[in-house]
């Protein structure tokens, strides 16, 4: 079966070249692996081994027969065939160039961009020499699916694979990170996963208080408004013929309440909109991942609201069961891309911090990533819901420093953050909500001044309005009595740069060693981004509150295990917030852009920076300064967040002031409050561009 593949990719190589456009038509890689493999001269893979994996944690080594299957190694193209893929990545989405819109096909991408046949050849020669069952490869070129046994992982990785305790859940992890023969280093970037340590969704529940008593609900109609989508819909854009994929390891608790979602909120008067759910076969077996606990509603709410931003568009779920190391996602996406049919948008709302995920796991994502973006594909992914505290997700103080999700930060994807709404702090909550909802629930009566969402007792605007002139030391917030029982919370909306997407932290679970953060792309360059020389997330925002200043998504999940049921009125359902949402909604306006343009459009960010940068030019816009609210400028396409920080409460010796008490908040320097992190004017790392005027971004693509 080998063979016979392997001859299919020599096949490849040889006729796909034509399919490709004028600029991308390049000589496929030379081969890298020259010598002979030799098991005694080995290379680390360094960065590959989860923080978990210590004494304390360990439960002893995993039976010698113990199965893990679909494992995946990652490979690479040399450091030229990447430079040339880059350059036609780059020309793809340039307007002046003969590639503008060729995008490539799977095959086409693997036969120039992937490694050379020969050295797929030798890899896959070594892992079956170990006693591995090869089960396929990727059209890339780029993974090799193989299972094995803990014993042979031991002998070919020379890493033990042990039993884990963390928190008092079961766990399987390498305890060291794993070694390949010299020979191979130059086509091998790492196995992708060597332990069951899963993402974590990006969304918050509803918490039991708001700064002022009482909760308002966003419906899609206020979505609508607020956005300034009604134009488009009015217009008749509203989706049709479009797709929207929401990437998942589950399914749905039920397939009614998507349809109970749209027609309480009037979604069902556009016709054509439809949901399905797929779980996509390719070179990694997929199976159907049935109905996962805690991670329903995250696939719930992703095919809800990206219908609510695009009502006539196909939304698919297409999701994969986890393997015994390796998430159904990515596993998901990467089959997607190896068909016929890539689709045109994807969103994904799962995450881990760059230190946490590894440097191979991270790797992975930017590859798939990245032939999303040479196949056409716009890939959206929440930058995460714990401010810059990405490796202290779901806990109520931060502990590890500043980092940022190694799913959100590459080069290929927009990563999107969250903000709040600003009228309840400013008091001007009946300046932009009627007193009484619509029959599909809408009361916003215009565009709403933005914030950055932030739960923390590290937030500026909830200290003030608590009375606190200071956030940090014995007399401020974090440490009063007020703020300690109700606002200890890393729950916010996630950015900052780049970290430790390479290289191998010193200091467990936090940016230090060899860490390297993504280099920042040349499209990133707007007023306000830093020249800090790395990828710097989030790109853009939207709303993904859960309700702190009132506001917050409700969703219909019938899973009454996981919260609320989806009966009655929509208050009575589940309600939460987190760039989970804010995702999906930005898919869905994507996919009025694909409508608008008669075309997919890729990696959408050097567009949203070139309108930014027109803009905010030198200085940025008081005109489209998000806190005009109903009175900023009506050609808009972004709203500049200028008010309020996503900063979070902190304990320890990583990037956190403390000059007294026990809660300090998150800073760039442990000696001065410097806040990680504030608005500021143009890009920021708490909103990016912005939040953005929906038709004025389609009308102006």
């Amino acid at each position: 079966m080998v063979a016979k593949k392997l001859s299919r990719l020599a096949f490849v190589v040889t006729t796909a070249l034509a399919s490709l456009p004028v600029l991308a038509r390049a000589q496929a890689a030379a081969p890298v692996v020259t010598q002979a493999i030799d098991d005694r001269q080995t290379t680390e893979l360094s960065g590959n081994t989860r923080p978990e994996a210590q004494l304390a944690n360990d439960r002893g080594a995993l039976a010698a027969g113990f199965r893990l299957d679909h494992l995946q190694l990652l490979l690479k193209r040399p450091a030229e065939t990447e430079a040339a893929l880059n350059r036609v990545i780059d020309s793809l989405t340039d307007k002046t160039s003969p590639n503008y819109h060729h995008w490539l096909t799977a095959s086409a991408y693997g036969a120039s961009f992937g490694p050379a046949a020969s050295d797929v050849s030798a890899v896959i020669g070594w892992l079956t020499g170990h006693g591995f069952t090869v089960n396929g490869v990727s059209a890339s070129r780029m993974v090799i699916d193989f299972s094995g046994t803990a014993a042979q992982v031991r002998e070919a990785f020379h890493t033990q694979m042990h039993q884990l305790s963390v928190g008092g859940v079961s766990h399987i992890a390498n305890m060291s990170d794993p070694r390949i023969p010299v020979a191979l280093s130059g086509v091998v970037e790492g196995v992708v996963s060597l332990n069951d340590f899963r993402p974590h969704t990006n969304f918050k529940p509803k918490p039991a208080y708001s700064v002022s008593g009482g909760y308002e609900l966003v419906a899609p109609a206020d979505l609508a408004t607020i956005y300034n989508l009604n134009p488009l819909f009015t217009a008749g854009m509203s989706g049709q013929g479009e797709t929207i994929v929401v990437i998942e390891d589950t399914n749905v608790f039920s397939t009614a309440d998507w349809t109970k979602f749209r027609s309480t909120f009037g979604l069902s008067a556009y016709k054509t909109g439809s949901f399905t759910q797929v779980h996509p076969t390719g070179s990694t077996a997929c199976s159907n991942p049935g109905v996962v606990s805690g991670n329903e509603g995250e696939a719930e709410l992703d095919a809800e609201w990206a219908s609510a931003a695009a009502p006539s568009a196909k939304i698919e779920l297409a999701s994969c069961a986890d393997t015994t190391t390796n998430f159904g996602g990515l596993i998901a996406l990467q089959n997607l891309l190896g068909g016929s049919s890539p689709p045109p948008i994807v969103s994904i709302s799962y995450g881990e911090c760059e230190t946490e995920n590894g440097a191979t796991a991270n790797a992975a994502y930017k590859t798939t990533y990245q032939q999303a973006a040479a196949m056409g594909v716009s890939v959206f992914v929440s930058s995460g819901d714990e401010g810059a505290a990405s490796c202290d997700a779901d806990l109520a103080k931060a502990t590890h420093g500043i980092a940022v999700s190694g799913f959100a930060s590459t080069a290929y994807n927009v990563a999107v953050g969250g903000t709040d709404f600003g009228d309840t702090y400013a008091g001007t909550n009946s300046t932009y909500w009627n007193s009484t909802n619509t029959s599909t629930y809408g009361s916003a009566k215009s565009y709403v001044p933005e914030i950055p969402w932030n739960d923390s007792c590290a937030s500026v605007l909830i200290a003030s309005n608590q009375g606190y002139s200071a956030t940090y030391g014995t007399s401020g917030f974090c440490n009063s009595k007020t703020g300690k029982a109700d606002y200890l919370s890393t729950a916010s909306g996630s950015g900052g740069p780049s970290g430790c997407a390479t290289g191998k932290a010193s200091t467990k679970g936090v940016v230090s060693g060899t860490c390297k953060g993504t280099p920042k792309p040349s499209w990133q360059s707007v007023v306000g981004n830093p020249a800090d020389g790395v990828r710097d997330i989030p790109d853009v925002a939207l709303f993904a509150a859960n309700g702190v200043w009132k506001h917050y998504y409700p969703y219909c999940d019938s899973d009454t295990s996981d919260g609320e049921s989806c009966s009655g009125v929509p208050s009575n359902w589940s309600g939460a917030g987190g760039t989970s949402f804010a995702s999906p909604i930005m898919a869905g306006i994507q996919a009025l852009v694909n409508q608008k343009t008669g075309s997919a459009q890729g990696n959408p960010n050097p567009t949203y920076y070139t309108l930014a940068v027109t803009e905010y030019g030198q200085s940025g816009s008081a005109t489209c300064n998000s806190s005009n609210g109903n009175t900023a400028g009506s050609a808009c396409i972004f709203y500049d967040v200028t008010l309020g920080d996503m900063d979070v409460d902190c304990t320890g010796t990583q990037s956190c002031y403390k000059p007294s008490g026990t809660y300090g908040v998150l800073s760039t320097s442990d000696s001065t409050y410097l806040k990680a992190y504030g608005t500021t004017t143009g890009w920021d790392f708490a909103t990016g561009i912005g939040s953005l005027n929906a038709a004025n971004l389609v009308n102006n693509w």
